[in-house]
């Protein structure tokens, strides 16, 4: 498909395919402003909380070792692994392969970070993480004085960088790269 093309069922009218030579080149910013505001979240408290004159705030590994500290290392472990461990390791997978799209030559361990991608984009939970930060926040405002901390604007944002992210087909980083690896044999 050439810049641009678009291919329509013939019957339906449904999008069948699309040129997605141009995905690199807008997702890889996002990605970066993604991994910014992932980096935020993670060293700046969520919430401030004052009750009876004690103030407390806590970070999400904070929340983490409060959960294991509670007797709840399972839910800890999740709350680890689908809200610190799994975007990291998707930010940083994805920045790799839109950057070793752009760049000629070969990059060692492009087939695996591309599955590997397709495989935790489930298990991400910062959508999850923040529905449920916001509806704690609300339901404490009874009880006590909480005031939202940066890292919990830092998770909205990020929560919308990673939909925008994400709303492409996994399958078109392996159409961008094909084409551009087919030339390099070639030559």
């Amino acid at each position: 498909m050439d810049n641009n093309e678009v291919a329509f069922c013939n019957c339906c009218g449904a999008e069948l395919e699309r040129d997605m030579s141009s995905l690199g080149r807008r997702v890889l910013p996002l990605t970066v402003a993604s991994l910014f505001m992932y980096v935020i979240a993670n060293i700046f408290p969520i919430v401030e909380m004052e009750l009876q004159g004690i103030a407390s705030r806590t970070t999400l590994i904070g929340a983490v070792f409060s959960l294991n500290s509670q007797g709840m290392p399972l839910v800890a472990f999740l709350v680890l692994v689908t809200t610190i461990l799994f975007p990291l390791m998707q930010l940083l997978g994805l920045i790799y392969l839109f950057a070793s799209i752009t760049r000629s030559g070969y990059h060692p361990g492009f087939n695996l970070l591309a599955r590997m991608i397709q495989i935790l984009r489930p298990w991400v939970m910062m959508e999850v993480f923040l529905l449920g930060a916001i509806v704690a926040f609300v339901k404490l405002t009874s009880m006590a004085t909480v005031l939202p901390g940066v890292a919990l604007w830092a998770l909205g944002t990020l929560a919308i960088l990673l939909a925008s992210i994400f709303s492409f087909n996994p399958r078109y980083i392996w159409q961008i790269s094909l084409p551009e690896r087919e030339e390099r044999k070639h030559v």
